[in-house]
């Protein structure tokens, strides 16, 4: 390759891949100038200038001048001896590609690493490209790929793992994923195990906010900020709670998310691959917002112990089963999402336990759009009222 085509093949490529051109030369000499102390055999450091204009390679060997400093055992000052060879851009073109195909690499992840390095936590759209038994390569937009990870932890326990048990991709499937890393080229930087043949940006489907930001797309009134996801609990692939409250008086902030016959709720369902999502009111009050977290299952009464973060809730005896959940979990997930350290009794086991001030059932503070229909034992029924009743559909004849 003559010099002159060399230097245009430099210009065209950083062009291409809009990287700086003198950065792009600047990279080549220092490359080459260990090349050629290899190849030269050179018995000191060597040093490449590449003529910006016309490409011509001039090869110097770096001859220390003077004394070296007796402390560092350093020369400060350096003679340059031209020892280019007759052949040096047949040997240039030789060693230029791979130089080339490194450099353009760590320039493309650096370029990578500037746009999304601010959007960590965001919300993309990709196609599945290939899959590995340890991530799977998800394309992005032309040119930008990312990093699914799923490795197994008892072999890699130090990797990721931020895909659902239940999920299984195909080749060209679109996913919706949030990016939680974006790796950082720079050397001094932490390194993953075998980085640089890997994405610089890795993207997860069991981050607790990926679920927030479905919801941002699909309930308007959370994208304008009228109804806050308070907090979200998330066991990926099996279950989520999510608590939301409303910044409007008037707006049911579980209806706006549920959307209209469930319509809203079951799009970021379907996203999830059927894991299933339960939407629960947030409430100020910690007694009320426990046994909100603890839904389906009725609670007939909440204890709180605000010195040491607990709270004791008394459900009757066929809610213990289904406010534990299967393994469980709808406990574990309550307790995620209130903060609080759960505890569940049933209303036998508990026995006549006196009635506290941090009690759930209270009829003068309750939403008065609750159903007025109180059970026997104490448990208010938490269905809805018809409108212009104050029961349910359920007790609205017995009690009209």
């Amino acid at each position: 390759m003559a010099s002159s085509e060399l230097i245009e093949a430099l210009q065209a490529l950083a062009h291409e891949r809009k990287i700086d051109e003198f950065y792009l030369i600047e990279r080549l000499e220092q490359s080459l100038a260990k090349s050629y102390e290899r190849i030269l055999d050179l018995e000191w450091d060597a040093s490449v200038t590449i003529d910006r204009q016309t490409g011509k390679i001039y090869v110097y060997e770096l001859v220390p001048v003077g004394e070296p400093d007796p402390e560092t055992g350093e020369y400060a000052e350096f003679e340059e001896r031209d020892v280019t060879p007759a052949d040096v851009s047949r040997i240039a073109a030789q060693n230029a590609k791979g130089v080339i195909a490194t450099l353009v690499r760590e320039a493309g992840r650096q370029n990578i690493y500037q746009e999304f390095a601010g959007r960590i936590g965001d919300l993309v759209t990709g196609t599945v490209l290939q899959g590995t038994p340890d991530f799977t390569i998800i394309k992005i937009r032309d040119g930008v790929e990312a990093e699914l990870p799923h490795y197994d932890q008892k072999r890699n326990p130090g990797e990721r793992n931020e895909r659902p048990a239940n999920e299984h991709y195909r080749h060209n499937q679109r996913l919706k994923v949030l990016i939680v890393e974006v790796r950082d080229p720079r050397a001094d930087a932490p390194r993953a195990r075998g980085e640089q043949a890997r994405p610089a940006i890795v993207v997860s489907r069991t981050h607790p906010d990926l679920i927030r930001r479905l919801f941002e797309i699909e309930v308007p009134e959370i994208y304008d900020g009228m109804v806050e996801i308070k907090s979200v609990a998330r066991e990926p692939g099996a279950r989520s709670k999510v608590a939301v409250a409303s910044r409007e008086e008037n707006l049911d902030p579980v209806g706006a998310c549920v959307g209209p016959k469930g319509s809203r709720v079951r799009m970021v369902v379907e996203e999830l691959r059927n894991e299933r999502v339960d939407v629960i009111p947030w409430s100020a009050d910690p007694a009320v917002y426990v046994a909100n977290a603890l839904s389906p299952a009725r609670v007939s009464q909440v204890l709180i112990d605000e010195d040491n973060h607990y709270a004791t809730v008394i459900v009757p005896d066929d809610q213990l089963s289904l406010a534990i959940g299967k393994e469980g979990q709808n406990a574990r997930l309550a307790a995620r999402l209130t903060g609080w350290h759960v505890d569940i009794k049933s209303q036998s086991f508990a026995g006549s336990a006196p009635v506290e001030e941090n009690m759930l059932i209270d009829e003068d503070d309750e939403d008065d759009t609750l159903c007025a229909y109180v059970a026997e034992d104490g448990t208010r029924c938490r269905n809805h009222a018809r409108e212009g009743s104050r029961f349910c559909g359920i007790h609205a004849d017995e009690k009209e």
